[in-house]
């Protein structure tokens, strides 16, 4: 696939401006892409042979490009295509999405679609980890060990090999929870922008509420999951999707309400449960109160 041209790239990296300013993001987020942009048009050198000399680091060392537009544009000239945007304009195919995983081509990525109902990264990196991928003929170890890893760097559970880093520090889970709290209390109040998934929604209603927020030097986009699994278990306005920009790398969770355990009713941040009972425990230490234990038991259902 031919490389992007600066132009292209320039052209989205507005269309990110645009859509974040429509999605009432921060003024600061909506101008540094659009400072990007005009620096990308304005380079003489193609970006794409930046990044091949230098990588990630050769791109953040250009004026205005942070370590987010870094790996944006990265992306685009990797796979003509940025995740951030597909977000933003409510556009995540799901079998585009899974085949850009190398393991992974389009037949199969149809397949896992179909048989298992997989229709993101996140889904993918769960089925890849509960034996559900496993099971499935003609994946063997060194496919599924190959699929995992390359989920661990896109998700960002630790930094893209490709910088030579160390792994990133992971999002609190305290602020992981307060972004929560905010986007569902603002979903609830009508408060929020909302976009129309292209996913399940036919008639391309603008029904899912969108949320940019900052903690910190972190910023943070929350959506409600519109996965199949989500839709087939009733919990589209349960599940919340958070993905967390900063310190070099983008990170994606998801927090739900628990139905039992010493969790039950409560809200976690999932494969971090530890983490969210150290965190309630220490609230209920404030308030005079213990919590009990977890146990095995308190994994989500």
């Amino acid at each position: 696939m031919p490389a992007l041209s600066n132009g292209d790239i320039a052209a989205r990296l507005e269309e990110i401006a645009a859509l974040l300013e429509l999605q009432a993001a921060s003024s600061y987020r909506v101008d540094a892409y659009r400072r990007a942009a005009d620096y990308a048009r304005r380079l003489e050198r193609p970006l794409a042979d930046i990044l091949a000399e230098g990588g990630v680091p050769a791109l953040v060392a250009l004026p205005t490009i942070g370590h987010a537009i870094a790996r944006t544009i990265r992306d685009l000239i990797d796979t003509g295509r940025s995740a951030m945007l597909d977000r933003l304009r409510g556009d995540g195919d799901a079998v585009s999405i899974l085949a850009s995983v190398p393991a992974i081509g389009p037949v199969l990525a149809e397949r896992l679609r179909r048989e298992l109902g997989i229709d993101s990264l996140e889904d993918l990196e769960l089925a890849a980890h509960d034996g559900r991928l496993a099971a499935l003929p003609g994946f063997g170890a060194k496919r599924l060990a190959a699929v995992r890893d390359t989920l661990a760097t896109r998700l960002g559970r630790r930094r893209s090999r490709r910088s030579g880093a160390v792994r990133a520090p992971l999002p609190p889970v305290d602020d992981l929870l307060s972004v929560d709290r905010e986007y569902r209390d603002r979903a609830a109040a009508g408060e929020l922008p909302t976009i129309a998934p292209r996913r399940f929604n036919p008639a391309r209603e603008a029904w899912l509420p969108i949320l940019h927020a900052t903690r910190g030097d972190r910023h943070y986009t929350a959506l409600f999951s519109n996965t199949a699994r989500a839709h087939e278990l009733g919990r589209t306005h349960d599940w919340v999707v958070i993905y967390a920009d900063g310190h070099d790398a983008e990170y994606q969770c998801t927090v739900v309400t628990t139905a039992r355990g010493p969790f039950r009713g409560r809200r976690v941040v999932r494969g971090r449960e530890a983490e969210c009972y150290t965190l309630y425990q220490q609230r209920a230490a404030r308030r005079g109160r213990v919590l009990v234990p977890p146990g095995d038991e308190i994994s989500e259902a």
